[in-house]
């Protein structure tokens, strides 16, 4: 058997993983049906149908040990990073404008909350000093 090196094993399961993709979007009669079927359904069903989804999740993550976390994340990064491989210029400025608008209203939000400490503060000691 031949060696294998570490960037070989990414590209053979990059191909793998292009595959499936290929493959799902080939038969996408389970898919569909599941769509189909969550047209269909009431918003009562859906608010069922997601929190017995959260549920089972909750009761898996708490059943899981840390490598088993640790394991879960890094495969969440790996497809996210994935996913923003393939995107477009477009879809990537996009994203990094709503970080940016995020981290503008992060930032007002902190100087709002320093200015109603700094508010509070100073009604505080005139009332001392009253």
């Amino acid at each position: 058997m031949l060696p294998v090196d570490g960037r070989q094993l990414e590209n053979v399961k990059g191909e793998l993983l292009k595959l499936k993709r290929k493959e799902a979007a080939d038969c996408p009669t389970m898919a569909q049906r599941g769509q189909d079927r969550r047209a269909e359904e009431t918003e009562e069903q859906r608010n069922s149908r997601l929190s017995d989804m959260a549920q089972r999740g909750q009761e898996r993550r708490a059943e899981e040990t840390e490598e088993q976390r640790n394991s879960r994340l890094a495969v969440m990064a790996q497809r996210g990073q994935e996913r923003r491989a393939e995107g477009t210029d477009e879809q990537r400025n996009s994203r990094l404008s709503a970080m940016v608008q995020h981290a503008r209203e992060r930032r007002l939000n902190v100087i709002e909350g320093q200015n109603q400490h700094q508010i509070q503060t100073f009604y505080a000691a005139r009332t001392v000093l009253n």
